[in-house]
């Protein structure tokens, strides 16, 4: 049910085609004080048609105004204000969160289209830092909410596989590596591999050169290379899987950068054949002064291939393989240049698809100010995060509720769900302050809140012990139960907006929303008191934790009953 589209049926039949429906509707608002109504339309545009002053129109029209969907209509000044009919429309949307239970807010305007999300990529042979959390979950929110929308997502974790780096920490295992230790240890040894090499190489710059070598080496298939650098990439796999079963999240692909090595010759061959390379300081290059872009570089002088030449090599393979309508590519906005670039090659290669790639650009974690940084040591590990949010969870339960069932399981649900809903509630723009205390915070508008909130609706309906088929809604009259009515409407809304902005910030921000009117209502009115109206505040609590949880499944939380 959409309310400005009532209003704006009710509208249009008084003022006669004088104004075209869609800029009608574009103008009504909700005014900032609920008790000035719940819908406005100013006249300002309508006196300019009409000559006629807005405080006079506004009368006129609101004198009107008739309809079963509408309490009444005001004349406030130039606005024509109207208050809605609680009971019908209350009625209407909770029967319909009723009557469609998860598949509320769902809608069908993907008509079934692939969408390819390429998200959360980590480097191998590297631990898995908080600077990769947000491509991970901000993708698999997306994808989520993408489902809703009736598109079919598929999830491809591009593991950075690949390039000079595995030279260089092949050379620092070589150099300084104990085998057993890295075999107990593997991912926390080669780091500090990887961290030693760099630091040598700041008094010894010749390992530079030892390091590109190395991986000259692994390009041209050197056995014992090779060897190593499947163990750290299997290693790496083994360990980054562990994080994705805590996240709650798979994968359709795994295919990262090292997939694309015998794919990359028929990119440049393409590009030969459509007389797009050039040679520019001994490099080969596509010149995109049309675009207003910087050279995309596609061999280097030594004839090593780079980052664009696997990422068209990555595109053409992907629409053969899925027939994508659409391909998001959830990676940082320092990359923005970059995707460009490789959006523009296709595009001059003539690939029609290619107007269909996107980049989902986010915000960086930050540590005291400045980028995380494996390289520098600057790093915090997510799997530290997310074993620290799940120990405080467990003493809040401990604390709070010491017998309660499944409290590991709770606890897990409640500490993960607290990482990823600070994450997802941020504008996928912003950077955002890496604070562990901020994180874990389970009051305010956070993840445990909207999930303590979804559990107290269940703990309420478990008391009435009233069945789900007796639970019937005829309506509820007080401002409260109102304000939290109008917040469901709004749910199918807030997933389109969510799906076509693809930021999961609008629902996150939503959640909290719902999760703050519901509990409002909730210290006002005693929901299992024992009147006439009860089955009514059931039936009501039922809607609300419905929402609640199915909004919390498409950011990737779980949603306890219990807590």
């Amino acid at each position: 049910m959409d309310l400005k589209g009532i209003y704006s049926d009710i509208l249009f039949s008084v003022l006669n085609e004088k104004i075209e429906y869609s800029e009608m509707y574009s103008l009504i608002e909700v005014p900032k004080h609920s008790h000035l109504g719940d819908l406005a339309f100013p006249c300002f545009q309508l006196s300019k048609i009409e000559r006629t002053s807005p405080a006079i129109l506004s009368k006129n029209i609101a004198s009107q105004l008739h309809s079963p969907y509408l309490e009444r209509a005001e004349a406030v000044g130039p606005y024509v204000n109207v208050f809605l009919n609680k009971e019908k429309i209350s009625k209407d949307i909770i029967d319909a969160v009723m009557h469609e239970g998860a598949n509320y807010g769902s809608h069908s305007f993907g008509n079934g289209e692939t969408i390819v999300l390429d998200l959360s990529s980590p480097n191998i042979a590297k631990p898995f830092s908080m600077g990769h959390l947000r491509s991970t979950v901000i993708g698999n929110a997306v994808s989520l909410i993408a489902k809703k929308c009736a598109y079919k997502p598929v999830k491809i974790n591009y593991i950075g596989d690949w390039g000079t780096q595995f030279g260089k920490l092949i050379v620092a295992f070589k150099k300084w590596g104990d085998i057993e230790q890295v075999r107990q240890n593997p991912i926390q040894e080669l780091f500090v591999l990887y961290k030693k090499f760099h630091e040598e190489a700041e008094m010894y710059p010749e390992l530079e050169a030892e390091g590109r070598r190395a991986f000259k080496l692994l390009e041209e298939g050197d056995e014992e290379i090779t060897s190593l650098w499947r163990w750290f990439r299997d290693e790496s796999l083994e360990a980054f899987k562990a994080i994705y079963d805590l996240l709650g999240i798979s994968f359709d692909s795994y295919h990262g950068e090292a997939f694309f090595n015998d794919k990359m010759d028929e990119v440049v061959e393409l590009l030969k054949d459509k007389q797009l390379l050039e040679h520019s300081e001994g490099a080969e290059v596509v010149m995109l002064p049309e675009h207003n872009l910087p050279p995309c570089l596609i061999k280097k002088s030594d004839g090593a291939t780079l980052y664009a030449t696997r990422d068209l090599a990555a595109a053409l393979y992907r629409q053969r393989e899925y027939s994508f309508n659409q391909a998001l590519y959830v990676v940082g906005q320092e990359q923005t240049i970059h995707f460009k670039q490789v959006y523009a090659v296709l595009e001059k290669l003539g690939y029609e698809w290619a107007k269909h790639l996107y980049h989902i650009p986010f915000g960086l974690y930050l540590k005291e100010g400045k980028k995380m940084s494996t390289r520098k040591g600057r790093v915090i590990l997510l799997e530290e995060v997310l074993t620290k949010a799940i120990e405080i969870a467990k003493q809040n339960i401990e604390e709070k509720n010491p017998h309660l069932e499944n409290s590991e399981e709770v606890a897990k649900a409640v500490g993960i769900g607290a990482v990823i809903f600070h994450d997802l509630k941020n504008d996928r723009l912003n950077d955002i302050e890496f604070s562990l205390e901020h994180m874990l915070t389970f009051e305010g508008e956070t993840g445990p809140y909207v999930q303590y909130t979804h559990a107290r609706a269940q703990s309420i309906l478990r008391k009435a012990n009233v069945p789900f088929s007796e639970l019937k809604f005829d309506g509820l009259h007080d401002e409260d139960s109102w304000d939290v009515v109008k917040l469901l409407q709004n749910f199918p809304d807030v997933i389109k907006r969510s799906h076509r902005q693809y930021s999961p910030s609008v629902l996150a921000k939503y959640l909290v929303d719902l999760a703050q009117s519901f509990n409002k209502y909730y210290g006002k009115v005693r929901i299992l008191e024992e009147d006439q109206e009860k089955i009514n505040r059931l039936a009501f609590v039922h809607s609300v934790s419905t929402v609640l949880r199915e909004g919390l499944s498409l950011l990737g939380i779980k949603a306890p009953e219990e807590m």
